[in-house]
């Protein structure tokens, strides 16, 4: 069994939370008014940090917004992993990952407005959300589960059509937002691939709850 790391000193410690408390000012800001024009000085003083401590961290502003969003899609990512634990279909994964999006627009409605703003930008990050979904649109591509060629591309296609989910459920909240994610799952489904009968089945199978 590998030796644990040892714990962190203070400093290390105190360093970490810090960076936590900027990056969480800035996630904060993306969020309210997408404005990335505030000043560094209204940055600290939001993650209740001293001015000089930016710069022990990032360079810029546009270097912190950038992680901001990374760590937003990092914990969406993270959220939909904790409740697709045991599907091994990549066609229910994709599905359900819809479906559980749509749902977050009440349940984590923070990340659901930078995801809506900024994650067209990232769709073929190597951080983040992506990597998970090329991962499970590969998988599918091996298995025969998919039968498009190109996991690069299909990514494109189902990392722009969730985009539009979001910022469908965020504009238009009045609308049945399961119903809607079921529905752009199935047309997603069946463009990669899926037949129509089998894609309708996987997108009404039983969600887990978000809690």
């Amino acid at each position: 069994m590998p030796t644990p790391a040892p714990p962190k000193n203070r400093f290390e410690r105190r360093r970490a939370e810090t960076r936590h408390a900027l990056v969480r000012a800035a996630r904060q800001i993306l969020a309210e008014t997408g404005d990335t024009s505030a000043s560094i000085q209204a940055i600290a003083e939001r993650a209740d940090v001293g001015f000089g401590s930016f710069y022990n961290h990032f360079e810029s502003k546009t270097e912190l917004f950038d992680a901001a969003v990374t760590d937003a899609l990092e914990e969406f990512g993270q959220v939909i992993d904790a409740r697709v634990l045991g599907i091994d279909d990549p066609a229910e994964l994709l599905a359900a990952g819809f479906r559980l999006t749509a749902r977050m627009a009440d349940s984590h409605p923070e990340l659901m407005r930078i995801l809506r703003d900024r994650g067209l930008g990232y769709i073929h990050s190597d951080r983040g959300l992506s990597p998970r979904a090329l991962r499970d649109l590969e998988i599918g591509i091996a298995s025969g589960r998919f039968t498009c060629g190109n996991a690069t591309l299909a990514l494109s296609a189902v990392g722009g059509t969730l985009m539009s989910l979001v910022a469908l459920r965020l504009d238009r909240p009045a609308l049945d937002g399961d119903e809607v994610a079921s529905e752009l799952a199935d047309m997603v489904l069946r463009m990669l691939g899926v037949p129509p009968e089998d894609a309708r089945e996987v997108t009404r199978r039983p969600l887990p709850d978000l809690g």
